[in-house]
Order: structure tokens, then sequence, then C-alpha cells
């Protein structure tokens, strides 16, 4: 049985219950896309009367055409063919009653043959453009702070402790309006670093709600009263992600950045998570990739690389979606990613 979940209380509960469920399909998420004005759904999943599955929807408006994501989920027990059948046929509902020119589902799978069989034998086909983070960088924390610093790349612990002997300031802050310096900074270091920025809306409503459940901190750094850089990071189930982050020129001679990563980790840590996730990272054979060099920064922190099945596509309405498959493709090329 498939009925939409309305207490909050019920979908959290189930999620806490597994570990692979991240901040991509809380309750707050959906909150987030709700505050955009955006169409989402909470399917949940019952085997007699018991509820087995949760799956949170977002329809995503597009000059294209509509199309339905489903970030970081279903959260569903994949070896039950039963219930992957009946996730696979509720999203043909919700797309098509929704007008939906295809599906894009990034599911919390490792890639292997294992998973993308499911999804081949499903009809999907994998999408020319990502969803959300794909390859990770993760760190286990629950090892001691002094097993973590270890395991540091010899430069990553040196920074971080230079940041200390420089007494390098960081504060945080749960404040919605401070996304506003946040947003301001991420514009500055877009230009550097070529890649589009999010809006204003995107940042500060996504912060709100996760501020609001104590599941959201802003980190500042600073060094003589300069803004040295600042991080969005999200606690939520065993699992902190460093979702953006932004820098200044200054912040190119202060170790600040890295500082942030260590307190957040300890922030982690004290909230009993198991898991820092330091989100995307580029491929370690692609050092042309424009994110390579951020990406080694966050490698140094001794995580493991963690490879999500890539985002899949199941089409829905095929001559728009083709359109739709070749923008993205040439789109992809262009940004080099």
């Amino acid at each position: 049985m498939v009925k939409e979940i309305v207490s909050k209380g019920e979908w959290e509960s189930f999620l806490e219950k597994h570990d692979e469920a991240n901040f991509l399909q809380s309750w707050s998420w959906g909150e987030f896309h709700k505050a955009l004005g955006k169409t989402i759904n909470r399917s949940g999943f019952y085997e007699n009367n018991k509820l087995v599955g949760v799956m949170l929807s977002v329809v995503e408006p597009a000059k294209r055409g509509k199309y339905l994501t489903v970030p970081g989920g279903p959260i569903i027990d994949w070896q039950k063919k039963d219930l992957v059948q009946t996730f696979f046929n509720r999203l043909k509902i919700i797309a098509k009653e929704n007008n939906c020119v295809f599906v894009r589902v990034r599911p919390q799978l490792k890639s292997d043959d294992y998973s993308k069989k499911i999804f081949k034998d499903l009809g999907f086909i994998k999408a020319p453009m990502h969803l959300h983070a794909e390859l990770t960088s993760q760190l286990d924390i629950t090892k001691s702070e002094e097993q973590l610093l270890v395991q540091m790349r010899k430069t990553t612990r040196y920074e971080v402790k230079k940041a200390m002997k420089e007494n390098v300031k960081i504060i945080t802050s749960t404040n919605p309006s401070d996304i506003k310096k946040f947003y301001e900074l991420q514009l500055q270091t877009a230009k550097r670093q070529n890649f589009v920025p999010f809006s204003y809306d995107f940042l500060l409503e996504q912060f709100k709600v996760f501020a609001n459940e104590n599941r959201a901190l802003l980190y500042s750094t600073y060094y003589s009263n300069k803004l040295l850089a600042q991080a969005f990071i999200i606690f939520y189930n065993v699992e902190a992600v460093y979702h953006y982050g932004a820098s200044t020129e200054e912040g190119r001679n202060h170790p600040g950045a890295y500082l942030i990563q260590w307190e957040a980790i300890k922030e982690a840590k004290k909230r009993g998570m198991t898991r820092y996730n330091f989100w995307g990272v580029s491929p370690l054979d692609k050092w042309e990739h424009r994110f390579s060099g951020l990406s080694l920064f966050k490698r140094g922190f001794g995580g493991e690389d963690f490879q999500y099945l890539p985002a899949q596509d199941l089409i829905i309405n095929k001559p728009k979606y083709l359109i739709n498959y070749l923008v993205e493709s040439l789109r992809n090329r262009l940004r080099n990613l």
C-alpha cells in the first residue's frame, strides 16, 4: 500500500532507523522546496500497515518542461523486488499527474553492477547531468580527535594547527540574516572559480528550515577582523555535510577554511554522528577538472571516496526529453564537468 505521509514524526522516526538516509530525504528538505513554491510529495510504502519505505519527490519547473526529482532516495530495502516495483509505479503516477517530461533519481546506493542493474531493468538511463553530489569524500568520525588528526594529509594537519597558532577566530550562527553576507561571498567565489552561484532565496530558505531545527550552522573565520572563509554545514541523522563554502582573497593567506572543517567535524562528533561528508569531489584522474583544487583540500582530511549511483532518468515524454538531454549534455561539456 502507498499513501502520502502527513506526519513529520512518522517520517523522521523512519529515517532515524536508516543510517544511509541524509538530509536530502529529510522532512526539512521537503519544507525548503515548498518554501520555494514547488510541489512535493512524501510517499510512504506500507506492508501489513507497517511503514517500510519513504520517498520525497520534488516537481522542478523548467523552461523545457517540468520534471520530477527524487534526491537521495527513496529509502527502501532494495533487495525486495515487490517494494522496488511499487516505488517505480508510484514514480510514474506522480510524474504523469504533474505533466513531467521525465523523472530523475539519485538514490543512496553505491554505484556497482547490482545497483546499475536495478535501474536498467526498470527502464532508466544514466542522466546527462548530476542531481546531487555523486562522487563524495566521507570521513569516519567515530575515531578520536587525535586519530583523526594523525590520518590527515601532513599539509592539512599543518594548516589546521597553523590556524590555531595564528588565533584565527571562528564563529557560528543560526541567524538567517547572516546568509546575506554568505550569499555575497559566494558571488565573489563563483567569479574567481567560474561556477554558477545559487540564488539568495535558495540559500536563505534552505538555511532557515534547517537552522530552525538546530540542524544547520553557518561557520565564519576571521583574522585581524578580516573575513577569511564561510561554510554552510548541515547536521542530519548520523551525517554532517559540508554543503556549501565560500572564501575571500585574504583566505588564501590564512587557513581559515581548514579550521572550519576541523571545528565542524568536532561539532558532529559532539552530536553523536558517525560520518562527515565533504560532499562532491572530482575524479582522482581528472586534474583538469575545475574542482580538482577544492577536491584536494577536501581529501586532505583523510576521508575515503564513495561513489553513489549516478543520477538515473526515466523518460515520460520522449520528444521533449531528447531536447533536454542534448542541452544538458552540451552544458556539462562547456562547464568542464
